[in-house]
């Protein structure tokens, strides 16, 4: 249940985070594709970060600071990856470009660029060391019941977003 419920904590995060952003900046309430205030791309690089850094801290013995450094490394092109092969996906079955990074100085297409690249690594650390232990707080409180009904409400978000956008 612990990987289910940071899912949707952090899908639910992300989307207001992205949501919250575009709204002051490009005053539109909105992040991904979905109808619900979720947005799964987060939700699944979070879990992938706690999975990732979890395993390195674990093999690695060395300096907190060395350990840092080479998850930052890891986790940027771990979460660039996601990333590119979600606005691929997204593309592909939607028919919706969500982002495009052609106008930064370093991209590679339009789904990855070493800026963002970048901005992963530092927020896979902040999450490492600074969000992580806030949601595990709320994580362990979270009643089975209300797992069962958003595991249960994204599938029926994600049936009904996939019946009226595909294309």
């Amino acid at each position: 249940m612990y990987l289910l419920n940071c899912f949707f904590l952090y899908s639910i995060l992300g989307f207001l985070l992205e949501s919250t952003f575009n709204l002051i900046v490009i005053h539109h309430f909105k992040s991904g594709i979905l109808y619900g205030p979720w947005t799964p791309v987060y939700g699944i690089g979070a879990i992938l970060t706690i999975i990732i850094s979890n395993k390195i801290f674990k093999k690695l013995k060395t300096t907190k600071l060395k350990e840092t450094i080479i998850v930052f490394l890891i986790l940027s092109v771990t979460l660039t990856l996601i990333e590119w092969i979600g606005g691929i996906l997204i593309e592909k079955f939607f028919s919706i470009t969500m982002w495009n990074y052609k106008k930064f100085n370093f991209n590679i297409g339009k789904y990855i660029s070493l800026e963002m690249a970048l901005i992963w690594g530092i927020i896979s650390i902040i999450l490492i060391y600074f969000i992580k232990p806030l949601i595990d707080k709320i994580e362990n409180k979270i009643p089975k019941k209300l797992t069962i009904t958003l595991s249960t409400l994204f599938i029926i978000d994600l049936i009904i977003t996939t019946i009226i956008k595909i294309k």
